[in-house]
């Protein structure tokens, strides 16, 4: 005959129920900082998001674009919690050296910033902060590339 099982009603609160949200790493982002190619090819590649308020995670940097406005975005990615990269054109990155180096300096690691190339500058490793640790740590791999180190 009776073979169901009676279990206690549980009353949950909706405030329980409520699904909290963390950025897991799939959320997370790249940010670009870069001439238009570079940050047209990144975007098509799909690096690019503009958010409900139209925040983006990139900026193309042209002959207008004021070095106040290149080192806001700068900082507004290297805040945001959502963004784990930041490349960084070398030569935006050169109008805004301090900047780039104040944060090499800092303790943060994330986001990491990175300097690329981009078709209009050649590359110099010299400038690079990351190269410039490679540098320091590994002094025959610099010179592997043809380059003298201080």
């Amino acid at each position: 005959p009776g073979r169901f099982f009676h279990a206690p009603l549980l009353h949950i609160s909706a405030a329980a129920m409520v699904k909290k949200k963390f950025i897991s790493q799939a959320d997370m982002k790249v940010g670009v900082i870069g001439d238009e190619d570079t940050v047209t090819g990144m975007v098509l590649a799909g690096i690019g998001h503009v958010d409900g308020q139209g925040k983006k995670n990139f900026l193309v940097v042209d002959a207008k674009t004021h070095q106040r406005e290149i080192e806001d975005t700068f900082h507004e990615l290297t805040k945001r919690k959502d963004v784990a990269m930041v490349l960084i054109t070398q030569g935006c990155a050169e109008i805004i050296r301090k900047t780039v180096d104040e944060y090499g300096a800092s303790v943060q690691v994330v986001p990491t910033v990175l300097e690329i190339p981009s078709k209009e500058q050649p590359y110099d490793p010299r400038k690079d902060a990351i190269m410039q640790r490679v540098a320091f740590f590994m002094p025959s791999a610099m010179a592997s590339l043809g380059l003298e180190v201080p």
